[in-house]
């Protein structure tokens, strides 16, 4: 297998239909051999019966039930059993045209781990509200300053990373909520692992799940979080 596409859905009923006609489609015009893991954990509307339904229907599509929540949690089930040299998780908004998967993988690049940027030179941003991208510029500056120096976009819900990394850097994982990639991009910078970010089209979705205050005291926590685990040396 050389890609796997894992979809972390929680809750996700209104937008998964449409997500996963794409990335089929897309799948099936690239013609790569791929496959596509919905990772379905916790939700209490119908996306594990309509990612189930889809599957049925669609050889390339695997649901995987995890019955607890966790944003982290579901990557990390998905990446231990993902198939793919190449791994790549995206959220169901899928906020870049799917097509800009290519820019992941080989030919176009070749490494142990590319992530998206918003930042790197190339990428695009369309009808991000100015508060919004002032206040992921701030909390970059933390990430940054507390954690990973080296990179100026971590939080955008597209990254790959090569099958001989995953074992290496999920293994440690400790975070399972809205941090927890923060954490994985530490431990490959930890282990040495060159990180590639990736500039992309991107564009806001005024339906995200993310709450700019809650969320980003949450992350502002799990900062610190990861630090004392360093300290404590849970990633060596």
């Amino acid at each position: 297998m050389f890609l796997s596409i894992i979809l972390p859905a929680h809750n996700e009923e209104n937008r998964l239909p449409q997500t996963l006609e794409q990335v089929v489609d897309f799948v099936k015009t690239s013609k790569l051999d791929a496959e596509i893991l919905v990772v379905e954990n916790g939700s209490h509307d119908k996306t594990l019966a309509i990612a189930q339904a889809f599957a049925e229907k669609n050889p390339q599509v695997r649901v995987i039930h995890e019955t607890l929540p966790g944003k982290g949690r579901a990557v990390l089930r998905g990446m231990r059993e993902a198939e793919g040299k190449y791994r790549l998780f995206a959220d169901v908004d899928f906020s870049m045209p799917v097509k800009e998967i290519m820019r992941f993988i080989p030919p176009m690049v070749d490494v142990p781990v590319a992530i998206a940027s918003r930042e790197a030179p190339g990428a695009v941003r369309y009808n991000e509200p100015f508060t919004r991208h002032l206040t992921g510029r701030v909390f970059n500056l933390l990430i940054r300053w507390l954690v990973l120096p080296g990179l100026h976009d971590t939080q955008c819900g597209f990254k790959m990373f090569r099958a001989d990394v995953v074992n290496t850097v999920f293994e440690r994982q400790t975070l399972l909520g809205w941090s927890f990639d923060v954490e994985l991009l530490y431990i490959a910078s930890r282990r040495a692992y060159p990180i590639l970010e990736v500039p992309i089209p991107w564009y806001f979705n005024p339906e995200s799940k993310v709450s700019v205050l809650r969320d980003s005291w949450r992350m502002f926590k799990d900062l610190l979080a990861i630090r004392q685990n360093a300290a404590r040396g849970l990633y060596d």
